[in-house]
């Protein structure tokens, strides 16, 4: 594929990276206002697509639209590190990882908690290694200097997020009480990143003569 095709499919699939977590921030929205009851500090955001829920539709359509704009997103963030830095393996993983991801939400959304299956969404887990790869492939350029520091940042929140919620230290901060809102902060800037990322790719395939370090 030549690097001019490259980019004309890159742009459009990082459009779905932008728009992804926007759909599911509303779906997750509009899912919590149709569940009268739902205690957003004490209940997990699966609870929005399961049974107890008013209008489980709201939150699992739109868990699984967002799967599957994840997963073209990661096919974009790929095609881009190709087509900016030649980074092909770490574009081929990336697009992997987000795969994976789009997979897990969109078997989440179809089997709803509590069935067994719905614990396939722990395979969206691993997109927290995507920053990390992202930074990998980008780092021979040096135009991407604010990409590649936000990457890192991020790589780091979701480092620090994921020893706090599995109780590895400060054992008593995430309870019962707090567990949905420390949920809520992890899911944002899970998938909120991506946007951002997303966003700035697409800006960077505008200009493809990026100057090397």
């Amino acid at each position: 594929m030549r690097p001019p095709q490259v980019q004309r499919i890159a742009r459009p699939l990082l459009v779905c990276g932008v728009v992804a977590p926007l759909l599911a921030l509303a779906a997750t929205l509009a899912a919590m206002a149709a569940f009268p009851g739902f205690n957003p500090a004490r209940q997990y955001l699966s609870e929005l697509g399961g049974p107890a829920a008013t209008h489980p539709l709201i939150f699992n359509a739109g868990v699984f639209t967002a799967g599957v704009m994840t997963a073209l997103a990661g096919a974009g963030f790929g095609l881009a590190m190709v087509r900016l830095a030649n980074a092909r393996i770490a574009g081929a993983l990336t697009a992997a990882v987000f795969a994976l991801a789009g997979a897990g939400l969109a078997q989440a959304a179809i089997y709803h908690w509590p069935d067994p299956r719905h614990l396939a969404i722990n395979l969206a887990l691993g997109i927290q290694l995507a920053p990390l790869l992202l930074l990998w492939g980008l780092w021979p350029l040096a135009g991407v200097r604010r990409l590649k520091l936000f990457l890192a940042l991020v790589f780091v929140a979701m480092g620090v997020l994921t020893v706090l919620t599995k109780h590895l230290v400060l054992p008593n901060l995430v309870n019962d009480a707090n567990v949905g809102w420390w949920e809520r902060g992890y899911a944002i800037i899970l998938v909120g990143w991506v946007g951002v990322a997303a966003f700035a790719l697409q800006r960077c395939l505008r200009n493809v003569s990026l100057p090397q370090k």
